[in-house]
């Protein structure tokens, strides 16, 4: 029992100078080190059916994030909130642990990031969408959440109205 007591000393001092460098990012920490760039957004195809006719589109935004902290940025997951303008309620969100193995050194940009909402507008196809009046403009919060820090909001940004889907040309039965 004695032998054992200076070994779990020394482990215990090893452990702890070797915590700070563990230490989790703060929330402030972690919204001063974060700047969104090459933000765009697009309404995109969630499902399409030609026969009976059917589309879903959603909002989806992409982005890549520059780190302007002085610490590397690890383990930084983003939450989309999506919300049409003049509605009280949320229509959607996206939730993806996008900054993982690789991390994002001071005064570098990461990869691109791809939020898609999980809920959209309906229709039969896109002239139909087009024509709904329940398609209104909409916004997106955008959040970030690191290991150690609550929901940081990032930015409110618009969602546009262009829509990135084609619907097929119809096919001609054979004479």
């Amino acid at each position: 029992m004695k032998r054992s007591a200076p070994s779990i000393l020394v482990l215990a001092v090893l452990a702890l100078t070797l915590m700070p460098a563990c230490k989790t990012m703060s929330s402030d920490e972690l919204k001063s080190s974060i700047e969104v760039v090459d933000y765009s957004s697009a309404w995109v195809s969630k499902y399409y059916q030609p026969w009976p006719p059917r589309l879903i589109l959603v909002p989806q935004i992409s982005f890549r994030i520059k780190n302007i902290g002085l610490k590397p940025l690890t383990y930084v997951n983003f939450n989309a909130v999506f919300q049409f303008k003049g509605d009280p309620e949320n229509f959607g969100d996206s939730f993806m642990a996008a900054i993982r193995g690789k991390a994002v050194p001071p005064g570098a940009t990461s990869d691109l990031i791809v939020l898609r909402s999980n809920l959209g507008v309906d229709g039969k196809n896109l002239a139909g969408i087009r024509d709904n009046p329940e398609w209104k403009a909409a916004f997106v919060r955008l959040y970030a959440i690191s290991k150690g820090s609550h929901p940081v909001p990032l930015g409110v940004y618009d969602v546009f109205r262009d829509i990135d889907f084609k619907e097929p040309e119809p096919v001609e039965p054979k004479k």
